[in-house]
C-alpha cells in the first residue's frame, strides 16, 4: 500500500507528508535540513512542522538554542485517528439534530468514485432494511474486492437479506444472505439498481463509478412493485 496516498486520504497536506516522511526516514533534523531534504521552502516547512506538532506527530528537543525535530512513533497515527473519532462522536448529536431539521422529502444525492460508492453501500447497512437488486454483473466484487467482503460481513452481522435478479448464467459470491433468481434475455448493463426502505440507489460502474440515492417513499414503492413483478416471473 502506498504510504503517501494513505496519508493523503487521512487529510494531510503534501507539505505535511513530505516533512513527516523526511523525519521518519532521516531521524532528528533541524528545520533547515528538513526543508532541503523535503525540497520545500523554509516557510512551508515551518508551517508543516507547526501543524504536525499540533497533531502530536512531531516533537522537538532544544540543544543549545537550536530546535531538533523528530517524528513521534508511527503508532501515534492511530492515536491521532482515535482522537479525531472521539471529536466527531462528541458533535454527532448536534449534527444529527441539524440533519433531521434540514431533510427534504424526495431528496436526491449524487456520489462519485470508490469513496462515493462506499458511502452508498454503508447507507444500505445503516438503513438496515432488506435490499432488492437488479442489474448486477459482479462489478462490485471485481472493482472493490476487499470492501465487498467487508460489506457481506456487515450484512450478515445486521441480518440484512438481499433478493437479487441476475442474468441467466451469472453467479455471485454472496450466498449466505442473498437469494438469486434468473431472468432470460437481459442485456449487460453498467447500472445496478438497489431498493431498500424508502430509498433507491443506482450505481453506475463506469471507469470512475458514480451513484445516486433517491429518498422518496412513493418512488421506492413504485420501483419495488416493478421488482416484485420481475421476481415472480424469474426462475430460481
Amino acid at each position: 500500500m502506498d504510504t503517501q496516498k494513505v496519508l493523503e486520504k487521512l487529510g494531510f497536506t503534501q507539505n505535511e507528508i513530505k516533512v513527516y516522511l523526511t523525519l521518519n526516514d532521516h531521524g532528528s533534523k533541524k528545520a533547515g535540513q528538513i526543508s532541503k531534504i523535503a525540497k520545500i521552502d523554509r516557510s512551508s516547512c515551518y508551517n508543516a512542522l507547526k501543524s504536525l506538532q499540533e497533531k502530536g506527530l512531531v516533537s522537538y528537543a532544544l540543544i543549545g538554542n537550536v530546535k531538533w525535530f523528530q517524528a513521534s512513533g508511527p503508532r501515534r497515527l492511530l492515536e491521532y485517528l482515535r482522537e479525531q473519532e472521539e471529536d466527531v462522536k462528541a458533535i454527532l448529536p448536534e449534527l444529527q439534530a441539524r440533519h433531521k431539521v434540514g431533510r427534504v422529502e424526495g431528496q436526491v444525492r449524487l456520489f462519485k468514485g470508490a469513496r462515493g460508492i462506499k458511502t452508498i453501500l454503508l447507507d444500505m447497512i445503516k438503513t438496515g432494511k432488506p435490499n432488492f437488486t437488479f442489474g448486477s454483473e459482479g462489478q462490485f466484487s471485481e472493482r472493490m474486492p476487499d470492501f465487498a467482503l467487508q460489506f457481506d460481513r456487515m450484512k450478515q452481522e445486521n441480518s440484512i437479506n438481499t433478493n437479487m435478479l441476475i442474468r441467466k448464467g451469472r453467479r455471485e459470491s454472496d450466498t449466505k444472505n442473498t437469494e438469486y433468481r434468473h431472468l432470460p434475455d437481459i442485456k449487460e448493463s453498467p447500472a445496478v439498481t438497489n431498493i431498500y426502505g424508502d430509498k433507491i440507489a443506482i450505481i453506475i460502474w463506469t471507469d470512475e463509478p458514480e451513484g445516486i440515492i433517491i429518498e422518496n417513499k412513493a418512488a421506492a414503492q413504485a420501483y419495488r412493485s416493478y421488482f416484485d413483478y420481475m421476481w415472480k416471473s424469474a426462475k430460481k
